[in-house]
């Protein structure tokens, strides 16, 4: 399974109680691409239609006080939410980071969060330029960053005194995180595949408490230590050859006493709910059973009902894209022999690192029954990049390009969440394998041969 990198340049900020609160959000964005404004909390979601000027005034109740995402189509940042809230937020949409603006009641908090996260952005760069430093040089950036953040904080117009004491705490979760991240990073960015920490290098700090409700509410970095430190455990755990994390991870869940952390990692886990996984059943029952998050439930219903159809001899999803060689190709066009489906995209790593095995496949096979598709879902606003490195790196077989990238309907079909996916169907159109093996497996040549592909 491939591992997730939680983006750290975004600090979102919040406090928690109960019972819910009422607020009020207004203001104007204008020049969106849809006219929908998008608020996202934890077992939260609130979707506002803008008029045709782009203002809007809605009062709703939320669910706790403290972090939300704001988001339209093009742009996200974080938002505030709280007792006696009545923002205002002004944007255009076309030019988002230099015209956000916001005032009324939590106006200081989130003019707060977007001012940090500028200067962390500034301060830090890119994850590749702030990862590659040598231990010493990271320490004195993150040390720089740390001050930076806390000089913001104490020279902010945010005067509720419990907020200030809570915020300080998430600064150090957000140190604590870059030094959880940095040996990992360092080997990825700078290249340095046997890179140890030396023994200076200051220790994590274990009496970090990960089932605190009242943290993960308030702080993005500590949500984001509590998924990296809980996915690392996972991951120091497993055999060489285990693909799932469920069997080590539904235990760990089941002992979390933090309703919003138990939710947030059976969410995580809900991912291996999927067409290749034998025990997508059990699964499916042991998260439902676990999670309090309806919508959620309601969502990965929706996906493993189509997961029950992806069944070895059903009929498969159909396609029918644009052709890199002109025309579409559909696949009913493919019928009469077997269809090797590769999804990916350009801009995934993984993907790329995938192709160099199956143009090896490819060739082994050539002019033998099967035909190799490779379905791209790029962003329609990528199509020429698309182009452009199917001709650079002379990718054989088929060709395809998604009408609508994640939400083409062949996609959505398979349920596909991750990429690159491979996916076998027979020459009668009947799924082989829903979750076929990669290129670099040997065990798909192994599929090829029990079939008698020749």
């Amino acid at each position: 399974m491939k591992n997730t990198l939680y983006s750290f340049l975004v600090v979102l900020l919040a406090s928690f109680s109960t019972p819910k609160e009422t607020v009020t959000l207004s203001g104007k964005i204008s020049n969106t691409d849809d006219g929908k404004l998008r608020i996202k909390g934890e077992s939260f979601e609130k979707e506002i239609t803008l008029k045709p000027d782009g203002s809007f005034s809605e009062t709703f109740q939320i669910d706790y006080s403290g972090t939300y995402n704001f988001a339209t189509k093009g742009n996200r940042s974080s938002l505030y939410l709280g007792k006696g809230t009545k923002l205002t937020i002004n944007a255009d949409d076309k030019n988002f980071a230099s015209t956000l603006k916001f005032s009324g009641n939590g106006s200081a908090e989130n003019q707060y969060f977007f001012d940090k996260s500028n200067a962390v952005n500034k301060l830090m760069g890119s994850a590749q330029t702030f990862y590659a430093l040598e231990e010493t040089a990271f320490l004195e950036k993150l040390k720089e960053v740390k001050t930076a953040m806390t000089n913001l904080l104490n020279t902010s117009k945010v005067t509720n005194a419990d907020f200030k004491k809570n915020e300080l705490r998430s600064i150090d979760f957000f140190e604590q995180l870059q030094l959880l991240n940095y040996p990992a990073y360092h080997k990825h960015y700078a290249k340095k595949e046997a890179y140890t920490p030396s023994e200076s290098f200051p220790k994590f700090n274990d009496k970090v408490n990960f089932d605190s409700e009242e943290d993960f509410l308030f702080s993005s970095s500590y949500k984001q230590l509590v998924a990296t430190k809980f996915n690392n455990d996972l991951y120091a755990k497993m055999g060489e050859n285990e693909e799932y994390t469920y069997k080590l991870a539904l235990p760990e869940i089941k002992k979390v006493k933090s309703t919003a952390i138990r939710n947030a990692h059976i969410q995580n886990l809900a991912y291996e709910v999927g067409a290749g996984n034998p025990e997508a059943t059990m699964l499916y029952n042991e998260i439902m059973n676990l999670s309090t998050d309806a919508k959620f439930k309601e969502g990965l219903t929706t996906k493993f009902n189509k997961i029950k159809t992806l069944t070895p001899g059903n009929i498969s999803p159909k396609f029918d894209y644009e052709n890199f060689k002109g025309g579409k190709t559909s696949m009913e066009s493919l019928k009469g022999k077997y269809v090797y489906i590769d999804v990916w995209a350009t801009w995934c790593g993984p993907c790329r690192r995938e192709i160099p095995s199956l143009q090896k496949v490819e060739e082994q096979y050539h002019g033998k029954n099967i035909e190799f598709v490779s379905l791209s879902i790029d962003e329609k606003k990528d199509y020429e990049k698309w182009r452009k490195f199917v001709e650079e790196k002379n990718l054989g077989g088929i060709q395809l390009f998604a009408d609508n990238d994640w939400n083409s309907k062949f996609v959505t079909d398979y349920a596909i969440e991750g990429i690159p996916r491979f996916i076998l169907v027979d020459p009668n159109g009947n799924i082989v394998s829903a979750d076929a093996p990669r290129p670099s497996d040997p065990k798909l040549i192994a599929k090829f041969e029990e079939l008698g592909i020749k």
